[in-house]
This record gives C-alpha cells, structure tokens and sequence, in this order.
C-alpha cells in the first residue's frame, strides 16, 4: 500500500479531533469552522476546471505552462491557492485518451472539479477502471477506437490530476466564456469526451 494515500476512517477521526481540540481551546467555534468549509466548498467547482481547459484551448503559451506545471498556470487564473498538492494536467490527444482515480481513497482535485462524484469514490471504479479501463469508460459511454491507448493516472495525496480533453472541432471561434460551457466534469476525468 502506497504511503500516499489515506485510510479514510483514520483521517475522519483526525480531523473530528482537530475540530473538538480547536472548540475546546476556543480557537474558533463550531460554526466558524462550518462557514470556513462552506466557502472553500462554495469555491470548488468544475467550472473553475472549465475555465483552466477553455484558457489552454484559446492560448497556446498557457496551454504549453498548463501542462509544465498544472499548479502554478491553475494559479495564474485564481485556483489552487494555499494547496498543497501538485497538479499535473494530462492532454488527449488523437491516439491517447486519459483517465484518473485514486486507488486507494479518493485524492480528487476538489478545487477545479468540485465535490467527487460518489462513483469516483466507489470500490468497484477505484479497482476497475486499472485493470479494463476501456471497460469502464464503456459504461460511461464513451467508446473509445481500438487504436486509441488509454493512461490512467493514480492520484495521491501529494499530486492531484486533471485531464485536459481535446477542442471539439468547430469551436475555434468561440470566445473562452463559451468553451468553458463545453466542458464537463466527466471529460475533466477522463470518463467522458466532448
């Protein structure tokens, strides 16, 4: 078992002790800390994930730091301040589809894509979508050309992924604000296409 990833139970139990430490000690209330989860939660969106995907789609030098280094160009639009983790964007391309999970829990760029989807969280995804991706991705729908090879990305604690999926055809003349409404957070996964 990899040191990146958490047993869910033992993390709950952490930070419902943290939260009764910072009650008891009067550091914040119950309440302040509720309204703090709110607003980051408040903040955590696919839509910010859009956006990323849609600047990339319309700049080719953002495009090209996106995939250098996904944290500091998702910073350059406002994301992933004060986040610990790393970002790594993986492109699709003509011949290569790719597609993230967490193996082990459920490590998931909460910022860009919102809340996790409970299928992302499931046992049988987690292990699946490893060994017969084309399967899985099958079930979602998106059948994928026997050419095609299909990565799948194994998000950890430190390093969070984020699929930059392919400019449907046709679209080049879109403004960024209408690209964004293109993209999905399926496609931000890898389990959908555009």
């Amino acid at each position: 078992m990899s040191g990146d990833h958490h047993d869910d139970a033992l993390i709950s139990r952490r930070v419902r002790r943290l939260e009764t430490l910072l009650e008891e000690k009067g550091v914040l209330s119950g309440g302040a800390l509720d309204e703090a989860i709110d607003a980051f939660l408040s903040q955590s969106s696919p839509a910010n994930g859009a956006r990323v995907v849609a600047r990339a789609w319309a700049d080719p030098s953002f495009r090209s730091r996106l995939l250098a280094d996904g944290t500091a160009a998702a910073q350059e639009l406002g994301h992933m301040e004060g986040s610990y983790q790393r970002l790594r964007v993986v492109e699709n391309t003509e011949s290569v589809h790719n597609v993230i999970v967490c193996t082990l829990c459920s490590c998931y760029p909460l910022r860009l894509l919102g809340p996790s989807p409970s299928w992302y969280k499931s046992e049988s995804y987690r292990s699946r979508v490893v060994r017969e991706p084309r399967a899985v991705l099958a079930e979602f729908g998106l059948v994928l050309p026997d050419g095609t090879e299909i990565s799948v990305w194994d998000s950890s604690a430190e390093t969070r992924y984020m699929v930059l999926p392919r400019r449907p055809a046709g679209t080049e003349s879109l403004p960024e604000e209408e690209l964004a409404a293109l993209v999905t957070r399926n496609a931000l996964i890898g389990t959908a296409a555009l």
